[in-house]
């Protein structure tokens, strides 16, 4: 027990340095003039503090064995982390070269910007779980946008898509945008469930599908494929809202989307983690086979697979839609390949049966931290799509090394 007791010992005692150099630069910083040099440094160091102090307390103990293989396993922490540690250093550069970047508010813009990401990547991580995958998320987003902001425009707009519809409730349009998206999620699950077809081929047809009905829907008179404006203020609401807005001088207020991303999490967590058919989908992308010879009805969860991911998928397009006040039949387009990317680089594998949504969660933030804090050090964007390109091949290198061990 004694390096699990080490272990324990590390994390609380860099959790205790952390908080305590946190509260002395807090307090320190307006005294010694470091206002503009570190901005919300200390309050981020408080926060860093808190976690691993936490992590501290929570570490489980471990048998002797298992603490000892775990001193031998150093470089496969590494090799686990390394994306993780990669964005960690380019932080701290960034920070050096611009210290602006230090501040609370750019810290809720990258979770804000996550949100959506985020709901779509929980969706897109189902599939995967299952050594598949599902190109056509993205267009769902799209479909979800253009039909909720086509039926929840001002009654004096100008350019209405429907011109005699009246001021119906705000949940009307959510709930047929989710359900249209349902609807072609089923069409996938049916493909891959029924016909044994692979999830690649399959997404790839319904993704064509979407674009073509939604392109025609979004062209409808007077629409005639003119951008969707003139938002109602209660639909924009559920995408722009910001909660606490002026709790101290100077707070900008946390965006609603951060909540409603957070209850997801915890929904997807549980589902996941506490219910049979969470267990069903880890079996099944560990070995169909085996999973067949249980007793679990594959045919069926593989349905609700698809059907669950779509429905995260249109409410990322509804929330998407509320955030930017308006929609095309464009949006979504390629948000899969980054929602691919994030569940990766978070740790689920394509190979399918791993992944957690804490990792889930890592992987969008590490994804958003970074193209944020590339855009804010004014790198080019194609440099910012070399380094997400790189970023994405280490992490399946890394994926495929760590199943060729197992």
């Amino acid at each position: 027990m004694a390096n699990t007791s080490k272990s324990k010992r590390l994390f609380t005692t860099a959790g205790i340095v952390f908080l305590a150099l946190g509260i002395i630069l807090y307090f320190a910083k307006a005294p010694l003039g470091l206002n503009r040099k570190i901005y919300d440094l200390p309050v981020f160091l408080i926060i860093i503090g808190v976690c691993f102090a936490l992590k501290g307390f929570m570490a489980k103990e471990k048998t002797e064995e298992e603490a000892a293989l775990s001193g031998k396993t150093f470089s496969e922490f590494l090799t686990n982390n390394a994306i993780l540690l990669a964005m960690l250093v380019l932080v701290v550069v960034i920070c050096i070269l611009q210290p602006r970047f230090m501040q609370i508010r750019v810290a809720l813009d990258i979770l804000t910007q996550s949100s959506t990401k985020l709901i779509m990547a929980l969706g897109i991580c189902f599939t995967l779980l299952i050594a598949g995958t599902d190109l056509s998320a993205g267009r769902m987003v799209g479909l979800a946008a253009v039909v909720s902001a086509s039926m929840m425009q001002t009654a004096t707009y100008a350019n209405r898509f429907f011109p005699e519809l009246p001021q119906v409730q705000v949940w009307m349009p959510i709930i047929i945008a989710i359900l249209a998206c349902m609807v072609f999620g089923a069409l996938n699950g049916f493909l891959v469930a029924k016909y044994d077809m692979h999830p690649f081929i399959a997404t790839l047809a319904v993704q064509v599908i979407i674009y073509g009905a939604c392109s025609l829907y979004f062209d409808m008179p007077p629409n005639n494929s003119q951008p969707i404006g003139g938002i109602r203020p209660d639909f924009a609401a559920l995408g722009q809202m910001r909660l606490f807005n002026g709790l101290y001088k100077g707070f900008p207020g946390i965006s609603i989307l951060i909540p409603i991303a957070l209850v997801i999490c915890v929904i997807i967590w549980f589902i996941l983690n506490k219910t049979v058919f969470g267990k069903n989908v880890y079996a099944i992308g560990g070995n169909r086979e085996a999973a067949v010879v249980a007793g679990i009805n594959v045919f069926r969860n593989i349905m609700g697979i698809f059907i669950l991911a779509s429905c995260l998928y249109g409410i990322a397009g509804v929330l998407e839609a509320a955030r930017t006040a308006g929609a095309t039949n464009n949006y979504g387009n390629g948000y899969e390949l980054d929602a691919i990317a994030a569940c990766v680089v978070g740790g689920v594998s394509l190979n399918g049966g791993i992944g957690k949504v804490g990792g889930i969660i890592m992987g969008v933030l590490i994804f958003t931290i970074i193209q944020y804090g590339l855009q804010f050090i004014n790198v080019s964007p194609m440099w910012q799509q070399v380094i997400k390109g790189v970023i994405i091949a280490v992490a399946v290198a890394i994926d495929l090394t760590k199943y060729r061990r197992k």
